[in-house]
């Protein structure tokens, strides 16, 4: 007997009763059975931690969040669809939040994977994608490794594609210095590094006239320090160079392109009009003065936006 199987046994002998205590010792098992259902496990056995929201039988949005952040991120739009009959769905990528932190597999090609075992595991059909940043990366992934046959449309919200990071075939890409900066205060300080980002450009805090909001800084402080160092440290490679023009070709459904024209993280002239172009199809939402973090600073217009295009 175990030490939560003891205490619940002592309350029911507590209050009376064999009913009582009968019912005592079966709520373990229970409790471990709801945590169980809170968790897809990954091709490599890795636990990714997944929120299920809405009427089952809704039609199913899924949720891919940004870097170092987790599921938390979008319940402001899961919330607003989700009362509308939506089913919305968002895990946890590997190494953030409340999944497992295995030391490899901080790559694309994997989040990639993990998103397929989530897709699999709830045995979810025509879904609405939805990625943000690092999230719309691992969307496309998503599509160029397992095709589309699950996905009836999907959304990239200031993503990271086609490609963020300057590299020799992408010269007009955010300069090498920003990624060796990123990575350096990340191994320095990163609970620091995260403040910073916060309470500065991705939520456009530092623009003239601005006004901060502490809850929403503190929020991104705490999603960041509840992801593992090293999976974000190596998420920084990932979002960075990763190049999912190839991806982003196989999209043969409606897409939605939202960024915001003022993203200071990443540039929209090289990522959200880019992969517009590149998109067949796509159709491209500029937020006129949205920073990074528009899924907070513009979350009505977001969820409205959202909601247009999967009733479409």
């Amino acid at each position: 007997m175990n030490a939560i199987t003891r205490l619940a046994l002592a309350a029911a002998l507590a209050a009376g009763g064999f009913a009582a205590q009968t019912q005592a010792i079966a709520a373990p098992a229970t409790a471990a059975q709801a945590i169980a259902s809170s968790y897809v496990a990954a091709h490599d056995g890795t636990p990714l931690y997944v929120k299920d929201w809405g009427p089952k039988n809704g039609p199913v949005v899924v949720f891919s969040h940004g870097w170092p952040l987790n599921a938390d991120s979008w319940e402001s739009q899961m919330q607003f669809l989700a009362e509308r009959g939506y089913r919305v769905i968002a895990h946890d990528r590997r190494g953030h939040g409340r999944s497992g932190q295995p030391w490899a597999g901080n790559t694309m090609d994997q989040y990639a994977d993990d998103l397929d075992a989530v897709l699999r595991a709830l045995d979810i059909q025509r879904a609405t994608l939805v990625g943000f940043s690092t999230g719309g990366g691992e969307v496309a992934r998503y599509v160029g490794r397992h095709g589309s046959a699950r996905v009836a449309k999907a959304v990239l919200v200031g993503a990271i594609t086609p490609i963020m990071g300057q590299s020799p075939t992408h010269p007009e890409g955010v300069p090498t210095a920003v990624f060796d900066s990123l990575r350096k205060a990340s191994l320095d300080n990163r609970a620091q590094l995260y403040k910073d980002i916060a309470s500065g450009p991705f939520f456009g805090f530092n623009r003239p006239g601005a006004k901060p909001s502490a809850g929403l800084i503190d929020s991104f402080y705490v999603q960041g320090m509840q992801a593992g160092s090293k999976a974000t440290y190596d998420s920084i490679e990932a979002f960075f160079h990763s190049d999912f023009r190839a991806d982003l070709k196989k999209f043969n459904f409606p897409t939605l392109v939202i960024h915001g024209a003022d993203d200071q993280i990443v540039p929209i002239e090289t990522t959200g009009r880019a992969t517009a172009k590149l998109v067949k199809g796509a159709r491209l939402i500029e937020y006129a003065g949205g920073p990074h973090g528009i899924t907070d600073t513009h979350k009505d217009r977001l969820n409205q936006d959202l909601l247009d295009f999967v009733r479409q």
